[in-house]
């Protein structure tokens, strides 16, 4: 090899472009942020926890539409005598009409689930938008959306969720009936936007500024483009660490609502079985307690740990400093 041919080896050549676009493109926000969180073997547990308890309430709803009467469908039968403790024959005990705690708490997950999902779906496509057009425009949109959530934030919580579930309930809204379940997630998603929705215009308020906005102005993107194509993406994560705080303050706000008489009343939540469980303790039997606040507990634990660790792979402050070191 001649010495013109080695240095030419050792000088590093140009990538070529269509590599490169491949290369650019595959490391795009979304994908460089799961390729980070498949790492995270916790995180991945976490995942399938909550996958798992979607799948379950997801297989309820279909079983109810089919009719079909297995598993949880059938825990209204009575299955052994009052207040049963644990055994081999049911694995969590009875309550007081002999109905087995297994099935009630598997239930439970399609009721409960279905109202934090719903309510959180209300709330983040009230707060969410709402937020971010005040913090981008600010001036009189501001003020408007901000003393709206003012206004509302001045009234207890408790009170005002009471309020819109009785006058919810029983209504009929586009030809649908409101029943218990529908008013408990529409009560809870309308008087609970308020906090995201805070949270999202501030983050929109420290990034209008930033290069990348202010690149997107000068190509001449609409504000529409800008809030929702580069500007909600970036603080995206920070709508996730809310549902998963949320989920369990969603649920406190369904118990509150059984126990008065607002929520679920023909079919078992993990609320109603909490409410339940209140009176059964003085008594010890503490299976239908247990059952309902573990059930609530593992679902809590494995939101909380997979939003932090989405969390840490799709915010792109910390996408960059970790960039540095790869």
């Amino acid at each position: 090899m001649s010495e013109h041919q080695q240095i030419m080896k050792e000088v590093p050549q140009p990538v070529p472009k269509g590599r490169l676009r491949r290369a650019q493109s595959s490391r795009s926000l979304w994908a460089d942020g799961l390729r980070r969180l498949r790492r995270h073997k916790l995180a991945m547990v976490c995942s399938a926890v909550i996958v798992l308890y979607f799948l379950l309430a997801g297989s309820i709803h279909l079983a109810e539409l089919c009719g079909w009467r297995v598993g949880p469908m059938l825990w209204a039968e009575q299955v052994g005598q009052s207040y049963e403790p644990p055994s081999s024959t049911n694995l969590l005990g009875t309550d007081i009409f002999g109905q087995s705690v297994l099935r009630k708490t598997l239930y439970g997950a399609k009721i409960s689930i279905t109202v934090v999902l719903c309510a959180s779906l209300v709330s983040i496509a009230i707060g969410v938008p709402l937020g971010a057009v005040a913090g981008y425009f600010r001036g009189f949109v501001d003020e408007i959306i901000v003393w709206i959530y003012s206004t509302l934030s001045s009234i207890p919580y408790i009170l005002l969720i009471l309020a819109f579930a009785v006058v919810l309930r029983d209504k009929s809204l586009l030809g649908y009936k409101l029943t218990g379940i529908t008013a408990v997630y529409l009560a809870i998603g309308l008087t609970s936007w308020v906090g995201i929705c805070r949270l999202i215009r501030g983050e929109v308020i420290k990034h209008k500024d930033r290069e990348y906005v202010l690149a997107a102005m000068s190509y001449g993107c609409s504000r529409r483009r800008i809030i929702f194509k580069h500007l909600l993406p970036n603080v995206f994560h920070l709508v996730i660490i809310d549902f998963s705080l949320r989920f369990v303050a969603f649920i406190h706000a369904e118990v509150i609502l059984s126990f008065l008489g607002l929520g679920e009343a023909d079919r078992p939540s993990w609320g109603a079985m909490i409410n339940d469980a209140r009176i059964e303790l003085s008594r010890g039997v503490w299976w239908q307690m247990v059952a309902a606040t573990a059930a609530i507990f593992l679902l809590s634990l494995a939101l909380n740990i997979f939003g932090d660790a989405l969390r840490d792979s799709l915010d792109p402050k910390l996408t960059n400093d970790q960039n540095k070191y790869e």
